[in-house]
Protein backbone atom coordinates (compact mmCIF):
# COMPACT_ATOMS: atom_id res chain seq x y z
CA UNK A 1 0.00 0.00 0.00
CA UNK A 2 1.64 3.20 -0.73
CA UNK A 3 -1.07 5.19 1.69
CA UNK A 4 -3.91 6.42 -0.91
CA UNK A 5 -6.87 5.72 1.40
CA UNK A 6 -8.65 9.01 2.59
CA UNK A 7 -8.93 9.30 6.39
CA UNK A 8 -12.98 9.50 7.47
CA UNK A 9 -13.39 11.77 10.48
CA UNK A 10 -9.71 11.84 12.64
CA UNK A 11 -11.92 10.45 15.48
CA UNK A 12 -9.70 8.67 17.65
CA UNK A 13 -11.57 5.45 17.77
CA UNK A 14 -9.11 3.78 20.69
CA UNK A 15 -6.25 4.16 22.30
CA UNK A 16 -4.44 2.95 25.38
CA UNK A 17 -0.93 4.34 27.66
CA UNK A 18 1.37 1.59 28.61
CA UNK A 19 4.73 1.16 30.10
CA UNK A 20 6.59 -0.62 26.84
CA UNK A 21 5.38 -1.41 23.34
CA UNK A 22 3.77 -4.81 23.55
CA UNK A 23 2.94 -7.05 20.27
CA UNK A 24 0.23 -8.81 23.06
CA UNK A 25 -1.53 -5.68 24.06
CA UNK A 26 -1.43 -4.13 20.71
CA UNK A 27 -3.49 -7.41 18.87
CA UNK A 28 -5.75 -6.55 22.05
CA UNK A 29 -6.39 -2.72 21.71
CA UNK A 30 -7.45 -3.48 17.84
CA UNK A 31 -9.71 -6.36 19.00
CA UNK A 32 -11.43 -3.99 21.87
CA UNK A 33 -11.26 -1.17 19.67
CA UNK A 34 -13.11 -3.41 16.78
CA UNK A 35 -15.03 -4.98 19.45
CA UNK A 36 -16.41 -1.68 20.59
CA UNK A 37 -16.90 0.32 17.00
CA UNK A 38 -18.14 -3.01 15.89
CA UNK A 39 -16.72 -1.67 12.35
CA UNK A 40 -13.40 -3.56 10.78
CA UNK A 41 -11.35 -1.14 9.29
CA UNK A 42 -10.21 -1.42 5.57
CA UNK A 43 -6.86 0.33 6.47
CA UNK A 44 -5.02 0.51 9.78
CA UNK A 45 -2.14 2.72 9.48
CA UNK A 46 0.78 2.14 11.38
CA UNK A 47 4.98 2.62 11.86
CA UNK A 48 7.20 -0.55 11.53
CA UNK A 49 7.83 -1.00 15.79
CA UNK A 50 8.02 -4.41 15.95
CA UNK A 51 4.44 -4.35 17.82
CA UNK A 52 2.71 -3.28 14.43
CA UNK A 53 4.94 -5.52 12.25
CA UNK A 54 4.70 -8.66 14.54
CA UNK A 55 2.85 -11.92 13.32
CA UNK A 56 0.70 -11.53 16.97
CA UNK A 57 -1.07 -8.01 14.90
CA UNK A 58 -0.34 -8.64 11.38
CA UNK A 59 -2.29 -12.24 11.22
CA UNK A 60 -5.46 -10.83 12.96
CA UNK A 61 -5.62 -7.96 10.83
CA UNK A 62 -5.19 -10.19 7.46
CA UNK A 63 -7.72 -12.40 8.92
CA UNK A 64 -10.40 -9.68 9.26
CA UNK A 65 -9.14 -8.42 5.48
CA UNK A 66 -7.88 -5.03 6.70
CA UNK A 67 -4.57 -3.79 5.18
CA UNK A 68 -2.23 -2.39 6.44
CA UNK A 69 -0.08 0.32 5.87
CA UNK A 70 3.29 1.11 6.91
CA UNK A 71 5.69 3.88 6.36
CA UNK A 72 9.33 2.94 4.45
CA UNK A 73 11.64 1.01 6.01
CA UNK A 74 14.02 4.21 7.94
CA UNK A 75 11.96 6.84 6.09
CA UNK A 76 10.54 9.24 8.04
CA UNK A 77 7.27 9.54 6.30
CA UNK A 78 4.26 8.45 8.81
CA UNK A 79 0.52 9.05 9.07
CA UNK A 80 0.79 12.76 8.33
CA UNK A 81 -2.71 12.45 10.65
CA UNK A 82 -1.17 10.69 13.53
CA UNK A 83 2.17 12.86 13.11
CA UNK A 84 -0.52 16.40 13.30
CA UNK A 85 -2.53 14.48 16.33
CA UNK A 86 1.19 14.49 18.00
CA UNK A 87 1.89 18.05 17.67
CA UNK A 88 -1.39 18.67 18.72
CA UNK A 89 -1.35 16.51 21.73
CA UNK A 90 2.25 17.99 22.47
CA UNK A 91 0.92 21.58 22.43
CA UNK A 92 -2.04 21.75 24.86
CA UNK A 93 -1.33 24.05 27.21
CA UNK A 94 -2.06 21.55 29.83
CA UNK A 95 0.22 18.81 28.18
CA UNK A 96 2.81 17.82 31.44
CA UNK A 97 6.28 18.27 31.20
CA UNK A 98 6.37 14.70 32.63
CA UNK A 99 3.75 12.10 33.84
CA UNK A 100 4.38 10.96 37.29
CA UNK A 101 2.57 7.32 36.47
CA UNK A 102 0.80 5.27 33.59
CA UNK A 103 -2.41 6.22 35.74
CA UNK A 104 -1.13 9.77 35.27
CA UNK A 105 -1.10 9.18 31.71
CA UNK A 106 -3.86 7.39 31.28
CA UNK A 107 -6.22 10.21 33.26
CA UNK A 108 -4.77 12.79 31.24
CA UNK A 109 -4.71 11.26 27.43
CA UNK A 110 -8.38 9.69 28.48
CA UNK A 111 -9.51 13.86 29.29
CA UNK A 112 -7.41 14.40 26.22
CA UNK A 113 -9.24 12.49 23.78
CA UNK A 114 -12.55 13.27 24.96
CA UNK A 115 -11.71 17.16 24.53
CA UNK A 116 -10.59 16.21 20.88
CA UNK A 117 -13.09 14.40 19.44
CA UNK A 118 -16.32 15.81 21.31
CA UNK A 119 -14.94 19.70 21.48
CA UNK A 120 -12.37 20.30 19.06
CA UNK A 121 -13.36 21.63 15.75
CA UNK A 122 -10.75 20.65 13.17
CA UNK A 123 -10.01 23.16 10.27
CA UNK A 124 -9.69 20.27 8.00
CA UNK A 125 -12.92 18.59 8.37
CA UNK A 126 -14.84 22.33 7.44
CA UNK A 127 -14.29 23.36 11.41
CA UNK A 128 -16.47 20.43 12.84
CA UNK A 129 -15.48 18.10 15.96
CA UNK A 130 -14.80 14.79 14.48
CA UNK A 131 -17.28 12.85 16.74
CA UNK A 132 -19.77 15.11 14.44
CA UNK A 133 -17.83 14.01 11.14
CA UNK A 134 -17.43 10.42 12.35
CA UNK A 135 -21.36 10.16 13.54
CA UNK A 136 -23.05 11.74 11.10
CA UNK A 137 -24.29 14.57 12.21
CA UNK A 138 -22.39 17.31 10.22
CA UNK A 139 -24.29 17.71 7.36
CA UNK A 140 -26.97 18.86 10.31
CA UNK A 141 -24.57 21.12 12.00
CA UNK A 142 -23.22 22.78 8.92
CA UNK A 143 -27.24 23.43 7.96
CA UNK A 144 -27.80 25.44 11.43
CA UNK A 145 -24.30 27.30 10.89
CA UNK A 146 -25.47 28.38 7.40
CA UNK A 147 -29.20 29.48 8.91
CA UNK A 148 -27.12 31.59 11.76
CA UNK A 149 -24.80 32.88 9.12
CA UNK A 150 -28.29 34.14 6.73
CA UNK A 151 -29.52 35.99 10.28
CA UNK A 152 -26.74 37.32 11.04
CA UNK A 153 -26.29 39.00 7.05
CA UNK A 154 -30.06 40.02 7.39
CA UNK A 155 -29.59 41.84 10.70
CA UNK A 156 -26.21 43.60 9.82
CA UNK A 157 -24.72 43.43 6.39
CA UNK A 158 -22.41 46.12 6.57
CA UNK A 159 -20.27 44.15 9.15
CA UNK A 160 -19.85 41.55 6.29
CA UNK A 161 -18.01 42.13 2.82
CA UNK A 162 -19.75 39.94 1.50
CA UNK A 163 -22.28 37.09 2.25
CA UNK A 164 -20.80 34.25 4.68
CA UNK A 165 -20.92 30.31 4.07
CA UNK A 166 -19.96 27.65 6.16
CA UNK A 167 -16.83 25.71 4.97
CA UNK A 168 -17.75 22.78 3.17
CA UNK A 169 -17.47 19.06 4.60
CA UNK A 170 -14.62 17.22 2.70
CA UNK A 171 -15.63 13.85 1.49
CA UNK A 172 -12.33 12.84 1.27
CA UNK A 173 -8.92 13.36 2.89
CA UNK A 174 -6.34 12.29 1.36
CA UNK A 175 -2.18 11.21 2.64
CA UNK A 176 -1.21 11.12 -0.79
CA UNK A 177 -4.02 12.13 -2.94
CA UNK A 178 -3.26 10.38 -6.40
CA UNK A 179 -5.01 13.21 -8.67
CA UNK A 180 -2.61 16.13 -7.18
CA UNK A 181 0.62 13.25 -7.84
CA UNK A 182 3.16 14.95 -10.35
CA UNK A 183 4.87 12.15 -12.52
CA UNK A 184 8.23 12.88 -13.15
CA UNK A 185 9.46 14.17 -16.55
CA UNK A 186 11.88 11.71 -18.19
CA UNK A 187 15.26 12.60 -18.02
CA UNK A 188 16.78 13.32 -22.08
CA UNK A 189 20.33 12.13 -22.14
Amino acid sequence: MNGDEYIFSRYIVGHTVERAESAVRAKELIRETIARNGIVPQTVHADRGTSMTSKKVSQPLIDLGATRSHSRPKVSNDNPYSEAQFKTTKYMSDYPERFDSPAHAREWFDAFIAYDNREHRHSGIGWHTPASVHFGTAEEVRDQRAVTLAEAYARRPERFGRRARPPEIPQTAWINNPAKRREPTPQTP
